[in-house]
């Protein structure tokens, strides 16, 4: 179909955007819109869960106006990872803010569970390390924290995911519970080498099973929306990280990205091989087509683009990223003068990674303390 275009639903941490993207990957129409960002207290960050779906199916509806003869073909949805809901199964209502992947909220929580010993295995099964980042110890704080949620997840009432899922579930209304491999990969409740929820981290993190939705492929069958007028297909997810690696064509072992957008990721393409970090970089699943992963290396920053939006909407010294641009390059010294950006921590932002684009094996973290290279 010449005129035939693909439904990109960009759902991120600070606005949601869709684009009609052509077979040839020219973006035909486009629409964003920014959302509130919600400080309970410090160290936490919330989202509403209605203005996420509101601004998401605004800015599609936008796009399709905005299309003119051309045909939508099929939807895809990539999402802010991490990010946490739970929400009524009949209703589809959450039953709580959705908790951000930058949210510290947890840390006692997932630092107790470090100290009895379990992160060796958290990190075998998972990829991963014990931190708040991940919605693991999220959903079982929601859980803790709304009076009758655990007792309704035991009897099945309850749905939870990341938001790619609740989108889904949206879309669809109510009749697809589901996510991809990607974004299971960073709940630390999912075997990255056996491709299941794991009983035994469910388990520890005190999540039960019932709550959690069908695994699929990056590639797959996430059902239809009408949402937009004639039926859609659903047919492709992926994490933001895991979807700008895809677009950025790292399909081979030792391809790399980095990307910007409200943290800072660099993600290694490392193929079929799952490695494990010496420097507590993340395993994690890049893409799974036909039920076979492929596995990736992931260090971030937690705060990129998000500290841009701090000069601007909370300092107010600039206009825009630009602006910030302009005015770095119009100061000849800073006279020993950083900002570091630790507002919801470092992640990975003390080092500096080098690698060339063929072989994985030279990858190496130069640390900023010392300029000497470490191996990844």
């Amino acid at each position: 179909m010449s005129d035939g275009v693909i439904l990109a639903l960009d759902q991120g941490t600070t606005s949601s955007r869709a684009m009609a993207i052509a077979f040839d990957g020219a973006i035909v129409a486009s629409a964003q819109e920014e959302f509130p960002q919600i400080f309970p207290q410090s160290g936490w960050v919330e989202h509403d869960p209605e203005a996420i779906w509101r601004t998401q199916r605004r800015t599609a509806q936008q796009t399709l106006e905005r299309l003119g003869s051309r045909t939508v073909v099929a939807i895809g949805v990539t999402n802010q990872r991490e990010t946490v809901v739970i929400w009524d199964r009949k209703t589809g209502e959450a039953i709580h803010n959705a908790i951000v992947w930058q949210d510290r909220r947890t840390a006692q929580r997932t630092q107790a569970l470090a100290a009895a010993g379990h992160e060796d295995m958290v990190a075998e099964r998972t990829g991963l390390v014990l931190d708040p980042y991940f919605s693991a110890s999220k959903i079982s704080w929601i859980l803790d924290a709304v009076p009758g949620a655990r007792e309704r997840a035991k009897r099945g009432e309850l749905a939870t995911g990341t938001i790619d899922c609740f989108l889904i579930w949206r879309l669809t209304g109510g009749k697809v519970h589901a996510t991809d491999a990607t974004n299971a990969s960073r709940t630390s409740l999912y075997d990255i080498r056996t491709g299941r929820w794991d009983a035994e981290l469910c388990d520890l993190f005190g999540v039960p099973m019932s709550l959690l939705p069908d695994v699929r492929d990056s590639a797959g069958d996430y059902g239809a929306s009408d949402i937009f007028g004639p039926s859609l297909p659903i047919r492709g997810v992926a994490g933001d990280q895991q979807a700008a690696l895809v677009g950025q064509a790292c399909f081979a072992a030792g391809d790399v990205k980095s990307t910007y957008g409200t943290g800072g990721f660099l993600v290694l393409n490392t193929g079929a091989e799952l490695k494990r970090s010496k420097s507590r970089l993340l395993g994690t699943i890049a893409y799974q087509c036909n039920g076979a992963p492929t596995y990736a290396l992931e260090g971030s920053i937690l705060s990129a683009g998000s500290t841009i939006q701090w000069l601007r909407d909370e300092l107010k010294i600039i206009r825009d990223g630009a602006h910030a641009g302009e005015l770095a390059k119009s100061v000849a010294d800073t006279a020993g003068v950083y900002l570091v950006p630790a507002f919801v921590g470092l992640g990975a932002a003390t080092l500096g990674l080098v690698c060339t684009r063929s072989d994985p094996r030279t990858a190496a973290w130069i640390d900023h303390r010392s300029y000497r290279p470490r191996r990844a």
